[in-house]
């Protein structure tokens, strides 16, 4: 399966992968995911707003034990966040059969749509629809670099995108969600384990930043006649890097826009993006408050204006703690227990249903690059943790 996988959206220049929502790399995901489900007797389907679902059951019985991650990826992203989920899904299924196991609960290995949010900026699109977290107006009301829609993005890939939005019927029928994914961090690799069980995720969001001043040429207007938001948005991004240093959080901006983006011309707006995530609510306002009033201060020196619009934005999620407890008591108690900095499905569904994660060590602890990697005995070690689980689960 992994080898099968692993060209899809790679790309050849920079090794990594770029899987955007509702393109043609998406659309041979979804082609793979499909016949991963039919080559083991499930029945795939492909809900309202662009999940993949692949049955083993009746899934109109209730009760459902569901499992998966997302295919999709970061611009030049790594081959384990998200497919390793997947994968591990129907290689845990494929080890339950192996043993003989009888399910008493159906079962599903779920493929959410859009879970990074590369391509319209919002992460969870899918599993936010479903779970009534995003609106069917602010949905169409998103749009790509290149300004096409969401609405266009989904018709242009086969699916209607008058579907789209709330669930509630789909998620009551299931009972537990469990996601299988690569830890990214180095929380494993210290302690020695192959596999973790999540505790919460960190409230974390997405803020754009505006910084406005005056264009004008590079070689003749003197220093001290410039409007030039580059300054104000380059101690802004010092101030995130320090505020959140000192909160324990982290800030950062990875994105930016310059018009008119001339090498000889003082810029007349540069948008950046931040990303903050903390332990706990407070801190995170914390930094927010200060990355603001550092902009705004360097602002006033700079004679530029600022505008700051939060973008998406997820408070902390406690996984639940019986789910949780239930899963630590299936591997055994041993199993190291770690909060998140970062997002996932899991996470947005938490609201709906009872959820919970598990994680697989990385070496490295980096994630978001081409260089994430966990090594094939940690991904065994992950998959027979995931079986155990799911039969805990499913067959009881």
């Amino acid at each position: 399966m992994w080898a099968d996988l692993a060209p899809v959206g790679r790309h050849p220049g920079s090794g990594g992968y770029r899987r955007y929502a509702w393109t043609g790399a998406d659309t041979d995901c979804r082609a793979w995911f499909r016949a991963q489900a039919e080559a083991r007797g499930l029945v795939c389907e492909t809900d309202r707003n662009g999940n993949q679902w692949a049955w083993l059951g009746d899934r109109t019985a209730g009760d459902a034990v569901v499992t998966g991650s997302h295919l999709d990826s970061v611009p030049d992203g790594g081959a384990f966040d998200g497919p390793l989920g997947v994968v591990s899904s129907f290689a845990a299924l494929d080890e339950l059969r192996r043993r003989g196991a009888r399910f008493t609960r159906p079962l599903a290995v779920a493929n959410f749509g859009d879970e990074e949010g590369a391509r319209f900026g919002l992460a969870c699109v899918g599993s936010r629809l479903t779970a009534g977290q995003l609106t069917r107006q602010a949905a169409f009301a998103l749009r790509d670099a290149d300004g096409i829609s969401l609405p266009q993005a989904m018709e242009a890939a086969g699916h209607d995108p008058e579907a789209i939005g709330p669930d509630p019927e789909r998620l009551a029928g299931i009972g537990a969600f469990v996601e299988l994914h690569v830890e990214q961090g180095r929380a494993l690799d210290l302690t020695g384990d192959a596999v973790g069980v999540a505790s919460a995720i960190w409230p974390h969001g997405r803020w754009r930043f505006d910084f406005r001043g005056e264009a004008n040429h590079a070689g003749t207007t003197r220093l001290a006649d410039r409007r030039d938001p580059m300054l104000t948005y380059a101690e802004t991004v010092l101030a995130a890097r320090r505020e959140a240093e000192l909160a324990g959080a982290v800030a950062t901006f990875g994105k930016v826009a310059v018009e008119p983006n001339g090498v000889n011309a003082i810029p007349s707006l540069v948008r950046g993006w931040l990303d903050s995530r903390a332990p706990d609510q407070a801190a995170l306002d914390t930094v927010l408050a200060a990355v603001e009033r550092a902009a705004r201060e360097r602002a006033e020196r700079d004679g530029t204006d600022v505008a700051v619009v939060r973008e998406s934005f997820t408070p902390v999620v406690e996984f639940e703690h019986a789910l949780r407890d239930e899963i630590g008591r299936i591997l055994g108690g041993s199993v190291p227990v770690l909060g998140t900095g970062a997002g996932h499905d899991a996470g947005i569904l938490s609201a709906s249903v009872p959820t919970a994660m598990l994680f697989v060590r990385n070496p490295s602890g980096v994630s978001h690059s081409p260089a994430e990697y966990a090594a094939e005995d940690d991904c065994v070690a992950g998959v027979r943790a995931l079986a155990d689980v799911l039969e805990g689960l499913a067959c009881g």
